[in-house]
């Protein structure tokens, strides 16, 4: 990973930041939003469009079809109903006020969609291992409520109510007991402080279980196997005046962290400099193994040929996945058996592969172009049964979200190498 390749990574966090800073801050209230039965617009929006067959065998379905802001959430973990017959992406609808982040739900058989909700923004966004989605609404003023839907089910519920939401910063994450749902935030007017806002739903509490001037993009995920945090370190990042963000990351490199809940004890992982070159910002959870998934800056000794994906637990130093290409963002299985990433050159091929062996496979070319938007970016997650891959491309023109076939044969494989 070069000089240029390190800069894109830095602003492609950025933008993902300022989006959800800017989605957070919405000004009005709106209750509009449409149950499974009552989908947007009063009908069932048509399936979207067969693409092509490509020569891996894939078969690639444009599921959007409308130009709006939209994306298909993030990729650490499948944003799908535990049965993989549904998964949700969301789009910004500019004829909405208020709540203005539409979450659209597609049936994977048909591709049939239908409007699940409306949210805040994509800030507080979070899925569960059983399929359940969480988001905010904008209630009055600076306050918001925390929903949840089974995707399966699509009935929201509202299961905290927060009165000032105003503050926080990133996607969201919860705890596979469906007890902690945690967020970032800012806890103070400032913008050199940064925390982890965490809302117990047994009790109705919110706390702020830790703070740090270098959290600004923590992207807390908590561990599908334990009640702790991984938390993003982008040491040396900082804000020239509020809201002006001047350096996401310093010349230290980013690194992680895992943060009990609730105790806040804090573990260094030992990746990012001076055990490896600095992480990319891009990591998930594998399974409930206790280990991290994550790419670094793939040079000198993680170069693209030695292997720049990255497995790291507790106490232990990191070790080398998989090598080939130059692997960007990550996301993991739900079995935690497979990794799902897209590789940052060329034709931005979606590549997946065995957590175990390493071996690799490439489902799909993506044929995106990405620029700053989240949106052009892969992003590329595996369906919990495996059988599809979702992600992002602008390859049309227009960003869209697109869902491509697993290749018959291929995660039999990679299973049995």
């Amino acid at each position: 990973m070069g000089k240029s390749h390190r800069s894109r990574t830095l602003s492609r966090r950025e933008a993902l930041g300022q989006i959800a800073l800017g989605a957070a801050t919405a000004v009005a209230t709106s209750r509009a939003g449409a149950s499974k039965r009552a989908p947007a617009g009063g009908s069932t929006k048509p399936p979207g469009a067969f693409v092509e067959r490509q020569a891996t065998g894939s078969k690639i379905w444009q599921v959007t079809t409308e130009e709006f802001s939209q994306s298909n959430i993030y990729c650490e973990v499948p944003y799908c109903d535990a049965a993989s017959r549904y998964f949700v992406y969301q789009r910004r609808n500019p004829k909405l006020t208020g709540n203005r982040t539409e979450l659209m739900v597609v049936e994977l058989g048909t591709r049939k969609q239908h409007r699940l909700d409306v949210a805040s923004g994509i800030t507080g966004l979070a899925i569960s291992p059983g399929g359940i989605v969480y988001y905010f609404k904008r209630t009055k003023g600076d306050a918001f409520d925390l929903l949840r839907a089974d995707l399966a089910k699509g009935k929201p519920e509202m299961v905290y109510h927060q009165a000032d939401g105003s503050r926080n910063r990133s996607l969201g994450t919860v705890s596979a007991d469906g007890r902690y749902y945690a967020t970032g935030t800012r806890p103070g007017e400032g913008w050199d402080h940064f925390g982890i806002l965490l809302i117990d739903l047994k009790t109705g509490r919110e706390s702020i279980i830790d703070c740090d001037p270098f959290i600004l993009n923590a992207h807390p995920q908590f561990d599908p196997g334990a009640n702790q945090l991984l938390i993003q370190h982008n040491r040396g990042g900082r804000y020239s005046s509020p809201g002006k963000l001047d350096r996401l990351v310093g010349p230290e490199g980013a690194t992680l962290y895992l943060l009990a809940v609730p105790e806040r004890h804090r573990t260094t992982l030992q990746v990012g400099k001076p055990f490896t070159t600095p992480c990319t910002g891009h990591e998930a959870w594998i399974g409930r193994t206790h280990e991290v998934l994550l790419s670094v800056s793939a040079r000198d000794a993680y170069s693209p040929q030695k292997g720049n994906l990255l497995g790291v637990r507790e106490g232990k130093p990191a070790r080398i996945i998989a090598g080939g290409y130059r692997f960007n963002h990550v996301g993991v299985s739900r079995c935690g058996k497979f990794f799902c990433c897209d590789d940052w050159q060329g034709s931005y091929k979606i590549v997946i592969g065995s957590t175990r062996t390493g071996k690799t496979a490439v489902v799909c070319e993506s044929r995106t172009r990405p620029d700053r938007s989240q949106n052009t970016h892969p992003h590329a997650y595996l369906t919990p049964d495996l059988k599809w891959v979702i992600f992002n491309s602008n390859r049309s023109r227009f960003a869209h979200v697109f869902a491509a076939s697993v290749p018959d044969g291929m995660i039999r494989r990679l299973r049995d190498a």
